[in-house]
């Protein structure tokens, strides 16, 4: 069958030929959507590496001496014991989990404070992202080592003083930073004291728009207290009802302490959703703008197969008549548009992987050509085209065979 099909292209070369070069065309934009598309949810899907549900970022405030419940002269010890009590309080509290806090630390957090770790002659990048944070941090995102390290060992060594970074921190040198395990390092440019690698982390993202392997970071244990760190909580699963509520109304009488209080609760869901509001709205516009150009791409290629298919009536009345089945016709109608898309698949892949040489398409991995990506984006497409010439054949050509054949030849 396929060579009586190959036979029939040849002989109707003409037609087919503007048919292979819109097929060509359509099959290397089609490609292109899909990279696209491809790419930023495969970057989207990836690990975060730490968990923000049930999470919830409180605000400290210091009274004034404007305010009739305002203490005055008390001392920055005064100050740090009623922090560290309001943190107990809040750690008292049935649904709360775990309570941290930490300095320009927590996720999707646009204040960032970076540093650099030294082994040796490897050198992180001027990008690494320092975390001050006390050892219940982890606890609240529940961050994991890459040796299946839990957050409670993990809290346990920043507890003895030793610190966290990310494993893809020596990535430029191809070293994980799992081979460093227990290796002394260098951290904050100082040149006399040194200190231990406790664990290396699953990689921490900045952000769902950005991958793992280009988010660098460490943690240390916070040393110092202040009104302006980042207090976070976990309640438990079953307690995010009203929490936001509850807390507050609690807040004046028992989370008062000296000049300190709670100024604000956020959600970390509506923390992230404003964080990167920018980057969602840029990215519906681009799915919007290219899921008008597969609408048009679509109704393209079903009005030309369509078209193609209602001007061969007479040629189906002729099957019909010589005994075809309408089967076999249909699925030789099929057959043959798919096998066009065939013959043009591998000058359409040939031209996908110029594009992609030429770094005209999307970026991932450090790189615009890869060769799984490529052949599965390629593959998708293929899928995708077919589907089309499957539709715009079948529904005119059921049509068709539904007439009989006599008054097909006699319209003709």
């Amino acid at each position: 069958m396929t060579k009586k099909l190959l036979v029939q292209i040849k002989n109707e070369w003409r037609n087919n030929l503007w048919l292979a070069l819109e097929l060509l065309v359509v099959s290397v934009v089609m490609w292109f959507v899909v990279d696209y598309l491809y790419t930023r949810t495969a970057t989207y899907l990836e690990p975060r590496g730490f968990d923000i549900s049930h999470c919830y970022l409180i605000e400290m405030g210091k009274l004034t001496d404007k305010s009739p419940d305002y203490i005055p002269n008390q001392t920055d010890e005064q100050e740090d014991a009623d922090i560290l009590e309001l943190v107990d309080r809040l750690r008292r509290r049935p649904e709360i989990e775990a309570v941290s806090l930490s300095q320009n630390s927590y996720p999707y957090n646009g204040s960032n404070s970076t540093d650099l770790v030294q082994y040796d002659t490897l050198v992180s990048g001027n990008w690494t992202i320092r975390r001050l944070v006390t050892p219940d941090f982890v606890r609240v995102f529940r961050y994991q080592g890459t040796r299946g390290e839990t957050s409670e060992q993990l809290a346990g060594m920043l507890e003895r003083g030793e610190f966290l970074a990310s494993d893809n921190l020596y990535r430029k040198y191809g070293h994980p930073l799992t081979e460093f395990v227990g290796k002394s390092f260098r951290l904050f440019g100082d040149t006399i004291q040194t200190y231990r690698l406790g664990a290396a982390l699953e990689n921490v993202r900045y952000n769902d728009f950005e991958q793992a392997r280009d988010s660098y970071t460490f943690l240390y244990k916070l040393d110092w207290y202040d009104t302006g760190l980042e207090l976070c909580v976990r309640v438990r699963e079953n307690q995010d009802h009203d929490f936001i509520q509850r807390l507050k109304a609690d807040s004046e009488k028992q989370f008062r302490i000296g000049n300190v209080f709670i100024s604000e609760i956020r959600s970390f869901k509506d923390i992230r959703r404003n964080f990167q509001q920018a980057w969602s709205n840029d990215l519906r516009n681009y799915v919007m703008g290219m899921g008008f150009l597969l609408l048009n791409i679509f109704l393209g290629l079903l009005g030309t197969f369509w078209f193609r298919t209602q001007q061969r009536r007479s040629e189906i009345a002729l099957h019909k008549v010589h005994g075809a089945s309408d089967m076999s016709i249909f699925t030789r109608l099929i057959s043959e548009g798919l096998l066009l898309l065939l013959l043009v698949t591998p000058v359409a892949l040939f031209i996908d992987y110029n594009l992609a040489s030429m770094e005209l398409n999307s970026w991932r991995n450090g790189t615009t050509l890869e060769w799984e990506r490529l052949l599965l984006c390629a593959a998708i497409s293929f899928l995708l085209i077919g589907l089309m010439i499957a539709i715009g054949i079948g529904i005119p050509a059921r049509r068709a065979m539904k007439v009989q054949p006599a008054e097909a030849l006699h319209d003709e």
